[in-house]
C-alpha cells in the first residue's frame, strides 16, 4: 500500500461528500414538485407525457396501487426488451448482422436489465447490435434506475405523512426521476466520457495494424452514452465483455476516477435527499456515515489483501513488490482496483475494472460479502436507500427491546406487523442465494460450468447467485453462465432479489403512512447520532455474517488460508 494510493482513495470519497448536498437538495425539490432551474425547459415536456399517457399527476396512489403500477411497468419493460433481443436480426442498426438471442439467454438478459442487475452471460460486442444496446439495454438502464428512485421516495413519504393513504404517484415519480435527474446528468457525463476518449458512433468496427503487422478488427459503437447511465444508474452492464477493463469503456486513470465517482454520486445523494425530505438532515448524514464506514472498511481490507501478494507466485520467483497484480489493469494499479471492486459491490453496480476471481481469497471475499450485506453501501439508486431504511427499522426495534424504549423511527411506531414484513424482505436474499448455490453445488451439469475446482469453484457459484439476487450484476469470473440452468436460475434469483424484496417493503410503507406521526419524547430512542450509527452497522454485519458465514468459510476463507500455506487445489 502506498501514500499515492491512499491519496487517490481519499480524494474520491471527498469529491463525493462535497457534491452529495447540492444534488440531494435538487432531487428533494424535484420529488416534492417544486420549481427547479430546469423547470422552464422540462415542465412542458413532463406535462406532455402525462397528457399523452392519460396520467393525472395530482392523483395519488395507495401503497398497493403504487406497487401494482411498478410491477406492471416492469413487466412491460421485460416484454419489450425480450422481444428486441429475440428479434434483433430483423431490427435496424445491426451493422454486425447479429442473430437474435436464444430464449433462455434473452430471458436472463431481459430480467437482468429490468431489475437493475445487468448480469451479462454474453459478450456485448459479439452478441448485441447497436439497436439492442441503445433501444433495449440503455433504455432499461434509465427506467430500472428511475423505478428504484421512485420506490425510495414513496417509502420516504410514508415516514413523513400522518394518517395518509397515498404515497404519491408512481408514474409521476418515474417521469421526474428520468426527466429531471437521470437524463440531464447522463448527457453531461456522456460528453465528458467522449472527451476522455470513449467512442460514440454507429460504426460497427475499425481496423488497425498491430506492431507485428497483423490486422486487428476493433469493435465500436455508441459506448459513451451507455457508459454514462450504466454508472449513474448503478446498472453496471458493459458495452464490451470485459466491462470497465476495456480501454473504450475506461480509457485512462482519470476516466477510472470519474467512473467510480459517477457510480457513487446519485446513490449517495439519495440519502441526503431523504434527510432533506424528512426535515432531519442529521438522519441522512447518520445513514450515509454508516454506509461509508462499512464501504471504507471494505476498501481497506481489499487493498491490504491485494498489496500483500500471493505467496504461491512469490515462491515461483515473481517480484512481490507490486502485490497481486494478476487480473488487474496496470493503468489503474492496486489502489483504484481495490476501490473499484469495493464500490461496485457496495453499490448494486456490476461494472468491474479487473477480474475479481483473480484476487486473493480474502480480497475476493470482501466484494462477495459486501453484496450479501444487502446492497446498501450505499446500494443501488433508490434501492440502497429503502434497503438501509429496512435495516434502520430493525435496529430501532432491537434497540427498543434492549433498553426498554419505544421502538420509533422518525415519529412512527415500529410494531410487530412492520417487523414481520421486514424479516420477510431480509430473508429473501439468503433464500435465493444459498438455495440456488446449494442446488448448483450438487448437480453435475451445474458443476460442469465452474472454471476452477475446490473452494474457488464454490466461490464462483456463490458469487454468481449473490450478484443475481443482490441485483448487482458483477461476475467473479470462471463460471460459464450461458447455459439453460444458469440462465434460468440466475434470472429467477434476480426477480426474487428485486420484486420479492420490494413488495414487503412497500407493504411496510403503506402501514407506516397510515400511522400518526408523533413528536419525539423522553422515551424515544434517538436515531440521528453516533450511537444509532454503530447499532445500525452492527445489525447489518450480524445479519450478513450469521446468514452467509458458513458458505463463506467453505469458499473464499478456505482458499485464503490455503494460499497462505502455499497450497493449491
Amino acid at each position: 500500500m502506498t501514500i499515492a494510493g491512499w491519496l487517490q482513495i481519499s480524494l474520491l470519497f471527498l469529491a463525493v461528500l462535497v457534491t452529495v448536498k447540492p444534488l440531494g437538495l435538487y432531487m428533494a425539490r424535484v420529488f416534492e414538485g417544486n420549481r427547479t432551474p430546469l423547470s422552464p425547459l422540462l415542465s412542458p415536456v413532463e406535462k406532455g407525457f402525462y397528457a399523452i399517457s392519460g396520467v393525472n399527476a395530482e392523483k395519488e396512489q395507495s401503497a398497493l396501487a403504487y406497487t401494482l403500477s411498478m410491477l406492471a411497468f416492469s413487466l412491460a419493460g421485460f416484454a419489450v426488451l425480450y422481444g428486441i433481443l429475440r428479434l434483433q436480426a430483423y431490427l435496424p442498426l445491426n451493422p454486425q448482422g447479429f442473430a437474435g438471442m436464444t430464449p433462455d439467454l434473452a430471458f436472463n438478459t431481459a430480467v437482468s436489465f429490468v431489475t437493475n442487475t445487468n448480469w451479462q452471460n454474453y459478450g456485448g460486442e459479439s452478441t448485441l447490435s447497436h439497436f439492442s444496446q441503445m433501444a433495449g439495454l440503455t433504455v432499461q438502464n434509465f427506467l430500472s434506475a428511475a423505478t428504484g428512485m421512485a420506490l425510495a421516495i414513496a417509502f420516504t413519504r410514508a415516514l413523513i405523512r400522518s394518517r395518509a393513504t397515498g404515497l404519491g404517484n408512481f408514474w409521476v415519480d418515474v417521469t421526474r426521476a428520468t426527466l429531471y435527474i437521470l437524463l440531464p446528468i447522463s448527457i453531461i457525463t456522456a460528453l465528458i466520457f467522449v472527451a476522455m476518449g470513449l467512442p460514440q458512433t454507429f460504426d460497427a468496427s475499425v481496423s488497425a495494424t498491430t506492431l507485428e503487422g497483423a490486422n486487428q478488427v476493433i469493435a465500436l459503437g455508441p459506448v459513451a452514452s451507455q457508459e454514462a447511465i450504466k454508472q449513474l444508474g448503478t446498472n453496471g452492464g458493459g458495452f464490451f465483455n470485459v466491462n470497465a477493463a476495456h480501454p473504450f469503456e475506461n480509457a485512462t486513470a482519470w476516466s477510472d476516477f470519474f467512473n467510480i465517482f459517477a457510480m457513487l454520486w446519485i446513490s449517495s445523494a439519495m440519502v441526503y435527499c431523504f434527510g432533506q425530505m424528512v426535515s432531519n438532515r442529521r438522519q441522512g448524514w447518520v445513514l450515509l456515515a454508516s454506509m461509508g464506514a462499512l464501504l471504507l472498511a471494505g476498501v481497506v481490507v481489499i487493498y491490504w489483501a491485494e498489496a500483500q501478494g500471493n505467496p504461491v507466485l512469490t515462491s515461483l520467483g515473481l517480484d512481490p513488490a507490486m502485490g497481486n497484480m494478476e487480473g488487474k489493469e496496470l493503468r489503474f494499479g492496486q489502489a483504484m482496483s481495490a476501490l473499484y471492486a469495493a464500490v461496485t459491490t457496495g453499490l448494486s453496480n456490476g461494472g468491474v475494472n479487473g477480474m475479481l476471481g483473480s484476487f486473493t481469497g480474502l480480497g475476493g471475499l470482501v466484494p462477495l460479502f459486501l453484496i450479501q450485506l444487502g446492497e446498501v453501501l450505499p446500494g443501488g439508486v433508490g434501492s440502497g436507500l429503502y434497503g438501509i431504511l429496512i435495516f434502520a427499522l430493525l435496529a430501532v426495534f432491537v434497540a427498543g427491546l434492549m433498553v426498554g424504549r419505544t421502538p420509533e423511527f422518525l415519529g412512527k411506531k415500529i410494531e410487530g406487523r412492520e417487523m414481520k414484513y421486514a424479516m420477510l424482505a431480509v430473508l429473501i436474499l439468503p433464500l435465493a442465494i444459498l438455495g440456488f448455490t446449494a442446488a448448483s453445488a450438487m448437480l453435475p451439469f451445474a458443476l460442469a460450468s465452474i472454471g476452477t475446482p475446490g473452494p474457488h469453484g464454490l466461490s464462483e457459484i456463490l458469487y454468481g447467485f449473490s450478484s443475481a439476487a443482490g441485483n448487482n450484476g458483477s461476475a467473479f469470473g470462471g463460471l460459464t453462465g450461458n447455459t439453460l440452468w444458469y440462465n434460468t436460475t440466475l434470472g429467477i434469483a434476480m426477480l426474487l432479489g428485486r420484486f420479492a424484496y420490494v413488495v414487503p417493503v412497500m407493504a411496510i410503507a403503506g402501514s407506516l403512512a397510515a400511522k400518526v406521526r408523533t413528536p419525539a419524547s423522553a422515551g424515544t430512542f434517538p436515531t440521528d447520532g453516533p450511537l444509532f450509527a454503530g447499532l445500525l452497522i452492527g445489525i447489518i454485519l450480524i445479519l450478513g455474517g450469521l446468514q452467509f458465514f458458513p458458505a463463506l468459510a467453505l469458499g473464499p476463507i478456505v482458499e485464503h488460508l490455503a494460499m497462505l500455506a502455499g497450497q493449491t487445489f
